[in-house]
């Protein structure tokens, strides 16, 4: 698919090879160079995906990712120096759908862009139920998770979880399993993140995050998502 890019990268001349790779591919792309301009433009331009780096001048990217994600589901591919565990991660629980970790390839950037853009919300026939589970409402096809009938704000590595596991109610999933159908299994992954991921859907589904009832966690294999208590 041909896809709208807006490249945030306070190093003009990565931005420009990022930005040669993605019209070879047929995008359109858009460079800004700092975080300000990053915010202002994806408000104005709506792109379908956000390559974001985090160091930059004004307004760092994990600002611009939060303030975004409280105000759009734009796909945010973030790149980062910072190789730690925790700073990957903290990317993630601010909304990131991706990350990558410089030095990389342009190959590999364009192949987690193809992944990410497959991965967009697409339009399917109505009429196909949502699934309930509990409290719990899942629509696959209109990307919405409600509890109680009200509307909750999901990331799409959030709304993947759930989605793979309404399929199977009661299913112990693995957190490599969980972690296939989030980003799938790739190097730079770690089982961690799915943890990063069950924390933030516990504080958005449950009545106590800390006595889970719908998404209980399995000691020694993973996780299920259950109806709770009738």
């Amino acid at each position: 698919m041909c896809a709208q890019v807006l490249v945030a990268d306070d190093d003009p001349r990565q931005a420009e090879v990022v930005r040669r790779y993605l019209t070879a591919e047929g995008h359109e792309a858009v460079v800004v160079h700092d975080g300000r301009a990053a915010l202002d433009s994806a408000r104005r331009l709506r792109p379908d995906l956000l390559v974001l780096d985090v160091m930059m001048p004004g307004m760092d990217g994990l600002q611009v990712c939060r303030t975004l994600r409280q105000e759009s589901d734009v796909l945010v591919l973030m790149l980062t120096a910072r190789t730690t565990e925790d700073d990957l991660l903290l990317g993630l629980e601010l909304g990131a759908d991706d990350y990558l970790t410089k030095p990389y390839s342009p190959r590999e950037l364009m192949a987690r862009v193809r992944t990410l853009l497959r991965r967009a919300p697409v339009a399917h026939p109505t009429g196909v139920a949502s699934r309930q589970i509990g409290r719990i409402t899942i629509d696959p096809h209109r990307h919405l998770i409600s509890v109680d009938g009200e509307p909750i704000e999901c990331t799409r590595g959030e709304f993947a979880i759930l989605a793979a596991m309404s399929e199977q109610p009661d299913r112990v999933f693995t957190r490599a399993q969980l972690l296939h159908h989030t980003r799938g299994i790739d190097r730079s992954s770690t089982e961690r993140t799915i943890d990063v991921h069950v924390m933030n859907l516990r504080r958005k589904i449950e009545l106590d995050s800390r006595r889970p009832v719908h998404l209980l966690t399995v000691h020694g294999v993973g996780y299920k998502l259950t109806p709770g208590t009738p």
